[in-house]
């Protein structure tokens, strides 16, 4: 049986990420007090609740606060059982999550104690901290929106739970729109030759065959896609041994369309035929 706890900051997309589940099949509860966990836990196990291979339950900043400060201490015993446990935080930049309270004129859930919104956010960061502390899985919302983050949950979460392997995501990104804060490797193409700077090349992007071609051709790029590969070959294997769920790649650039595409482009077509679950996502082009 797996359990996937979702968790993270009000606005992030918690609730997208708990009906995609449900969308799977998944058994899903919303906002369950975190000190109750433990005895649902308990009951799925006794089959007391009916019975699902994969149970996900959304954990936020309205549970008790002393529960929310115990989180490490309440989920070591059950992570002891004969179950899959894994935790899922979601956070968001504060400009971002302001921004999307404004657009669906909601109201955090911490504002009815009178804080002010960008108040409300950072007190709910301060919470949560253990938790993300703890996560196995940490996924950035602020450049993603509702049918992107579908799109991640499935691949990273109901595929690697289908083959119980460690789930590699490269992701490709412009330093110019924001670094990734979900980011386990990051790496700094912009020394490369950069196709901007050719004019019939510039409104193209790393997966054309004229830029490939263009980047195909440098010494440089290709010594710099060796040394990324070799790293990650050494590497990787060993986060898998030590039974970690999630892996996340980012390669970036300065936009984020040309060289960052083409290498981490490279680097999931190498790494497909060789671990079992491998994702890629251009994050600018999307």
């Amino acid at each position: 049986m797996n359990l996937t706890i979702i968790s993270g900051l009000s606005g992030s997309g918690k609730t997208v990420a708990l009906h995609t589940l449900e969308d799977e099949d998944y058994y899903c509860v919303d906002n369950l007090p975190l000190g109750l966990l433990p005895e649902f836990v308990q009951r799925v196990i006794n089959r007391t609740i009916e019975h699902h291979d994969n149970i996900a339950v959304g954990i936020d900043a309205r549970s008790a606060s002393h529960d929310l400060e115990r989180f490490s201490e309440i989920i070591k015993p059950l992570r002891e059982l004969d179950i899959n446990i894994e935790v899922v935080y979601l956070q968001a930049e504060p400009a971002t999550l302001i921004k999307r309270y404004s657009d669906t004129r909601r109201r955090h859930p911490l504002t009815r104690k009178g804080l002010p919104l960008a108040d409300a956010i950072e007190v709910e960061r301060g919470l949560l901290s253990d938790i993300a502390a703890g996560s196995d899985l940490f996924i950035d919302t602020t450049f993603t929106n509702i049918h992107q983050l579908r799109g991640l949950v499935k691949e990273r979460i109901v595929r690697r739970e289908n083959t119980d392997s460690l789930s590699v995501l490269f992701q490709s990104f412009g330093f110019k729109h924001g670094t990734p804060t979900d980011s386990d490797f990051m790496f700094d193409v912009r020394c490369l030759p950069n196709p901007h700077w050719e004019h019939h090349l510039r409104p193209l992007n790393g997966l054309d065959a004229e830029v490939m071609d263009f980047l195909n051709n440098s010494e440089e790029v290709e010594q710099m896609l060796g040394y990324i590969r070799d790293f990650l070959q050494v590497w990787v294997p060993k986060f898998e041994q030590q039974n970690r769920y999630y892996l996340t790649i980012s390669i970036g650039c300065t936009g984020g369309q040309h060289r960052s595409v083409y290498i981490a482009q490279q680097l999931f077509e190498y790494f497909r035929d060789r671990l079992d679950t491998v994702s890629i996502r251009h994050r600018e082009l999307e």
